[in-house]
């Protein structure tokens, strides 16, 4: 089955959003980057904390406004809340508690990776012991205040292997395994 890839991008100093979840800063930093491609190709499936679901999107008033990648992805989400809308919203699964959110994305993703979106769900799986490798593409620049790319109270030492370092002209690409 399916492998947990936390796959985001952040600041130089940490951060994967600005003040208030604010992306906007994100928009001058796409284009083109094979690897972001490479990861997009081979995720099967989606799990995703409710507040990046909901949140600020950086393609916010485009036509790639409300899609995964910026339209570049599509499959099977799973969102991770204890408050599902009312209303459905396709292609999207909305899921109460980690396991089964795990259980069902990693199903539904097959042989491909499941893609993790979000700090809050990435953390929960690092603790849970679930999460495989993290993407992380490095985008040149300082917002000094936002939602961090980590951030556990009192401490955690994750260890991590380095898979891979490659240079898009938005970003710097770093793959690495989580080592148990």
């Amino acid at each position: 089955m399916g492998r947990l890839q936390w796959q985001f991008t952040m600041s130089l100093d940490g951060f994967m959003a600005g003040p208030g979840g604010d992306m906007s800063w994100l928009a001058q930093h796409l284009g083109p980057n094979p690897t972001a491609d490479e990861v997009m190709d081979g995720t099967g499936a989606l799990l995703v904390g409710n507040r990046t679901f909901g949140g600020d999107d950086p393609y916010k008033g485009t036509d790639k406004e409300g899609e995964p990648y910026g339209g570049g992805w599509d499959g099977p989400q799973f969102v991770l809340t204890h408050h599902a809308p009312d209303t459905p919203v396709p292609g999207v699964t909305f899921v109460g508690d980690l396991d089964s959110g795990v259980a069902a994305a990693k199903t539904a993703a097959g042989d491909e990776y499941v893609g993790v979106l979000g700090a809050e769900v990435a953390r929960q799986c690092l603790e849970a012991g679930v999460l495989d490798e993290i993407v992380v593409f490095i985008a040149p620049v300082l917002l000094g205040d936002g939602v961090r790319m980590f951030d556990h109270p009192g401490g955690m030492n994750v260890k991590l292997e380095r898979l891979s370092l490659t240079h898009a002209p938005q970003a710097t690409n770093l793959r690495l395994r989580v080592v148990r």
